[in-house]
């Protein structure tokens, strides 16, 4: 679980990332959550946006990525949301305590 302060600087990392998914008309699904498990491990943090033809609710989305790629949820900003999650082996991003 991320605290306060650890999120804001995750934020502030993220501010400078392009978004490399996007969820569309299909929603959420078992390849998606795959490909993104795949980069989080590559990359730890990523923002994904969320198309305006996408019939799922942007929290919703965002709550099936965290679960499915049982990564952290750094903030949802209007259709963008930005997920964390600690690399096994290309560890990167060293938090503040």
């Amino acid at each position: 679980m991320l605290t306060g302060k650890q999120k804001s600087f995750l934020r502030s990392k993220a501010h400078h990332l392009d978004p490399i998914f996007q969820v569309g008309k299909g929603g959420v699904n078992d390849n998606m959550i795959e490909q993104i498990t795949n980069a989080l491990e590559a990359r730890e943090l990523m923002k994904i946006s969320v198309l305006q033809n996408c019939e799922e609710d942007r929290d919703v989305v965002a709550q099936k990525l965290v679960t499915g790629s049982r990564s952290e949820l750094v903030q949802v900003i209007g259709k963008t949301i930005v997920l964390y999650k600690e690399s096994k082996e290309n560890k990167k991003i060293e938090l503040p305590r």
